[in-house]
């Protein structure tokens, strides 16, 4: 079977979040399985200088009016193919990915457009796709180019990684970005007068899936559809959650070159000299038997971090630590450099993007945070698992998928791998903090068991791979009327 990702980001040369994590593991994930998995992304400066041996794969003489652009492949250092659409004046740009200019309309559909040729008529090579799978609103239009000029074209999978956004602009600018009236309609790209990207690739995709079970129940309601629960709903027998995975050769506290100390579920002692090293990296007070809450997250009210700050005095009076490592809203920032300023030694604060430090944050740190309002699937727990970090989480999308609350039940069946909450309120966090407090110092041995227990979770990509694979397959028996 021969599939096509087309997407904007690939960890480790463009990441912004989580969706490059997932193009890094889920394709090469789908080749160990024997299935020929590629990736399309834009030719970004970064992919160009790094991705090695690219060769001319095909060519487009006019790039939705742009000009022309080359088609390359090389290949990712773990040997998964890789296109790179080349167009200097779209994608090589500063400012990263999503940096915008004014044209980000233009840049994205142009993506699209292309991953919809290269699936239509193949590479050079006469590679062509059985399965194009497009990855949020940037690569989401691909199936409304088909809609409008059907022909010979690949079974399509639009994937939601995060439907808050979607893609949304004037409807004058359709002639400009090659659509017409066949799919400017209310059950097709029309969003309430403009056109929305990810819109139109829910309407006209053979599939749809998103990146958790849970997730794909909330966006067919009001609250978490974003505008289009209805859309969903309608769609639902062709809306499918799996579950995103961990890259356990990147996520390996036995062997992470970014930690001094190596442990494992049967070998902790190295976690508690990771935990004294970050407190000592980060100018907390060297306390190993004060419990260090830690953070690694875009700060955004979404990743409920207003409710982390509201509850910053309260985790002082429980004579714990807090840790955060992470950028976006100004007045989260400012709110936790503060915090950090005020209390030295018991709050550190680092307003940066840095994969080391968040390794050795999730190795050194006793509780994860990640009390998100909504959350398609999370990668943080799923991490904070795998370092035996108890991940303390709102019941919402992945987060309920893959963490099992710490009550008198779980304890007694050993189910138990972390604190969940379901109310998104700084009080029930502040309870559910208080929880996990008491349970750390009353009952260490109960905890070392979770922790073992958390660990020896298995969320590697092979799974959600298969069942990508039997999603395609199905796709495939029901194409031929099987």
């Amino acid at each position: 079977m021969k599939i096509l990702h087309a997407a904007t980001e690939l960890f480790p040369y463009v990441k912004v979040g989580g969706l490059g994590d997932v193009l890094a593991a889920l394709p090469g994930a789908q080749r160990t399985l024997g299935a020929d998995a590629r990736i399309l992304l834009p030719g970004y400066g970064a992919l160009l200088a790094r991705i090695r041996d690219l060769e001319p794969a095909g060519g487009f003489p006019d790039l939705l009016g742009q000009g022309e652009a080359r088609l390359l492949r090389g290949a990712t250092a773990d040997g998964v193919p890789v296109y790179l659409l080349d167009h200097p004046g779209l994608y090589d740009r500063a400012g990263g990915p999503y940096a915008e200019y004014g044209d980000s309309h233009l840049r994205f559909a142009a993506f699209a457009w292309a991953a919809s040729q290269l699936g239509r008529n193949g590479d050079w090579a006469g590679w062509r796709p059985d399965v194009l799978q497009v990855h949020d609103w940037q690569a989401a239009l691909a199936p409304a180019y088909y809609a409008q000029d059907p022909g010979r074209v690949p079974l399509t999978v639009t994937t939601i990684h995060n439907l808050s956004y979607q893609g949304i602009y004037p409807a004058p600018l359709l002639p400009e970005l090659w659509l017409g009236p066949s799919i400017f309609h209310t059950e097709g790209a029309e969003f309430y007068g403009k056109i929305n990207f990810l819109k139109a690739g829910l309407a006209f995709a053979d599939r749809i899936t998103t990146v958790s079970p849970t997730y794909a129940k909330e966006i067919q309601q009001p609250e978490a559809g974003s505008g289009l629960d209805g859309l969903l709903t309608h769609r639902r027998r062709d809306l499918a959650g799996i579950l995103n995975g961990v890259d356990n050769a990147i996520w390996n506290p036995a062997t992470s070159p970014h930690l001094e100390h190596h442990f494992d579920a049967r070998h902790l002692s190295g976690k508690k000299l990771d935990k004294n090293l970050l407190q000592r990296e980060m100018g907390l007070d060297e306390s190993p038997g004060d419990p260090v809450f830690g953070v690694v997250s875009r700060l955004a009210e979404q990743k409920g971090l207003d409710l982390v700050l509201e509850n910053v005095a309260y985790l002082l009076q429980l004579n714990a630590q807090l840790v955060i490592l992470g950028t976006g809203d100004p007045v989260l920032e400012e709110g936790f450099a503060a915090a950090a300023k005020a209390h030295p030694g018991r709050v550190a604060c680092a307003l940066a993007y840095d994969e080391g430090l968040a390794h050795r944050i999730l190795a050194g740190s006793d509780v994860m945070l990640v009390p998100s309002r909504q959350e398609p699937c999370g990668l943080t727990q799923l991490y904070a698992l795998r370092y035996g970090t108890l991940p303390l989480v709102r019941r919402a999308g992945g987060l309920a998928d893959t963490v099992v609350d710490t009550d008198a039940q779980s304890l007694v069946d050993s189910t138990a791998t972390g604190f969940v909450f379901k109310e998104a309120s700084s009080w029930i966090l502040g309870e559910t903090i208080g929880r996990a407090c008491r349970l750390y110092r009353e009952d260490p041995r109960t905890w070392t068991r979770i922790q073992r227990h958390a660990m020896a979770q298995n969320f590697s990509w092979k799974a959600s791979a298969k069942e990508y694979l039997e999603l395609y397959e199905g796709m495939m028996r029901k194409a031929k009327g099987e």
